[in-house]
């Protein structure tokens, strides 16, 4: 970098206020300074046995009316392909440390029915397996990552597990694979080891996991270490619990490779009353942002903590469980975690995109809870009815971040304002594609004003600014199967370039992705 831009730079820092005034922002952007890559992973989603998440969502079977390949459905197949999803958890989420492996492999007609005790009570026929699950994955071009029953679940079933999903050789779980179809063994590149050790996975201790986490470590075995690394990811900690890092890090971050974080946003910040998914007030939309906001504080505690043993900084954090989680929709089966999805959802997941983006350097996957009808889901099914959700939208229009290089950028936003609590209302990240291409993303979160970003660019000089808004008319705005468009994105005509100088009007509870070219 030459001298001229250097000074330019430090120009604007030194001029540039600790807020910003009134409605209005200044940013830098400086893309001559490439921070780290985005990972691709970081855009992950989960999908557990839960209420229509797999039977009804993914799931109808290969005799089903409703359109189908092979059992899945067509409309979700399509739909989710869009995304580009780059790895998805199954099957749990706590359901996984009650899930036996070897009852949803065979003939369906011949598996076993489960009792799902965690979610509804229900019977499950295991009809969506191991097979079911990889193929899937391979028909939307996605990777597994697949989660181990250590809570109820034995060594000697994990390790058979990885050798039926993954080894080449002559041996008994891979010919018993072969025997039912599959001859071929798939690419397994993530594993964890549990799920929730602290509560439903078994209600451990720190210490009495990290044990865990070592035994079953010791029998994952790399059939083909010269085609991939299994990738190990731990049981990390609730939300805050510092402690539990601590420890496992000290007795077993040596032989992980990633350690995950589990933080769901309540809007109330009250577990037994959590709030609506639709029809609230301001009061919680800005509670809703602001407690998401947390995770800003929570990744940057946990962070310091790891490098603490860890300082070459060779374990990832892993956040595979994240989102809103709200009281389930009036009438639907609470154990079935069905709710709504506003364009407040979609803001909430740019907030979290943009965090994970400035922690790109650690953040290394993460995974929204969850994909399909349950909870903050990308995609809603009733019957044969299909819907895209606001937090789908979001997904798609920050495609384009996974796997770019991060561009550092420098906000001094106004504040949102309400009952004497304050957040930022604006955020920004930045990022330059493969192909050289520099996209920004904005959010305003407030709820009726604009908000001007003046941008000054560094090593930057684009002729031209497009991309697209996602915004809606209501705090509350969602979609539904009878109106499926109400919030979805448009062309974004709101930014103008002038030499160095990038302005944009963002709307009212806005996200607009630009791409400067």
């Amino acid at each position: 970098m030459s001298a001229k831009p250097l000074f330019i730079l430090a120009a604007l820092l030194a001029a540039l206020p600790a807020r910003a005034a009134a409605a209005d922002a200044q940013l830098i952007l400086d893309a001559s300074k490439p921070g780290p890559v985005i990972s691709k992973n970081i855009y992950g989603q989960f999908a557990e046995h839960l209420g229509h998440g797999i039977y009804g969502g993914i799931w109808v079977g290969p005799d089903s009316p409703i359109p189908n390949t092979h059992g899945y459905r067509n409309d979700v197949l399509a739909a989710l392909r869009r995304l580009a999803i780059p790895q998805i958890r199954w099957p749990g989420g706590c359901f996984a440390d009650e899930y036996h492996w070897k009852d949803g492999i065979g003939p369906r007609e011949k598996r076993p029915s489960m009792y799902n005790s965690h979610w509804g009570g229900v019977v499950e026929n295991n009809a969506f397996g191991t097979h079911e699950f990889l193929d899937f994955c391979e028909l939307i071009g996605a990777e597994p990552y697949v989660c181990l029953n250590v809570g109820s679940g034995t060594v000697q079933e994990a390790m058979e597990w990885v050798e039926y999903m993954t080894s080449p050789a002559d041996s008994p779980m891979a010919n018993l694979r072969r025997a039912n179809g599959r001859d071929k063994p798939w690419k397994v590149p993530f594993i964890a080891v549990g799920n929730e050790s602290w509560g439903c996975g078994g209600n451990m201790r720190p210490e009495f996991s990290a044990d865990n986490f070592r035994r079953y470590d010791t029998f994952i075995k790399n059939y083909v270490p010269d085609e991939y690394h299994i990738q190990r990811i731990a049981c990390g900690p609730n939300s805050g619990d510092t402690n539990w890092t601590k420890v496992v890090m000290a007795m077993a971050g040596d032989r992980m490779d990633g350690l995950a974080l589990h933080y769901y946003t309540v809007p109330t910040g009250d577990w037994k009353h959590k709030g609506p998914a639709t029809g609230f007030g301001e009061d919680q939309y800005f509670s809703a942002l602001r407690n998401t906001l947390r995770m800003e504080e929570l990744i940057t505690r946990h962070l310091a903590i790891m490098d603490q043993t860890d300082p070459q900084r060779k374990v990832g954090l892993v956040v595979d469980e994240w989102g809103i989680w709200t009281d389930p929709t009036p009438g639907s089966h609470p154990g079935f975690l069905q709710q709504q999805n506003s364009i407040r959802d979609a803001l909430l997941a740019a907030l979290n995109f943009h965090i994970f983006h400035a922690h790109a350097d650690r953040i290394t996957m993460a995974n929204i809870a969850q994909m399909v009808n349950v909870l903050q889901a990308m995609i809603l099914t009733d019957g044969d009815k299909m819907v895209l959700t606001p937090t789908y939208h979001a997904f798609e229009m920050y495609r384009a971040f996974q796997g770019a290089t991060s561009l550092p950028v420098k906000l001094a936003t106004p504040d949102y304002a309400f009952n004497g609590e304050a957040i930022p209302a604006v955020s920004a990240t930045a990022a330059r594609d493969a192909a050289g291409t520099v996209h920004l993303a904005l959010v305003n979160v407030l709820p009726r004003d604009s908000a001007t970003v003046t941008c000054s660019l560094v090593g930057l000089a684009p002729k031209r600014a497009e991309g697209r808004v996602l915004t809606a008319p209501a705090l509350d705005s969602h979609n539904t199967f009878d109106a499926p468009n109400t919030v979805a994105p448009q062309a974004f005509t709101g930014a103008a370039i002038a030499g160095d100088r990038l302005t944009v009007t963002l709307p009212a509870k806005s996200i607009v992705v630009l791409n400067l070219e």
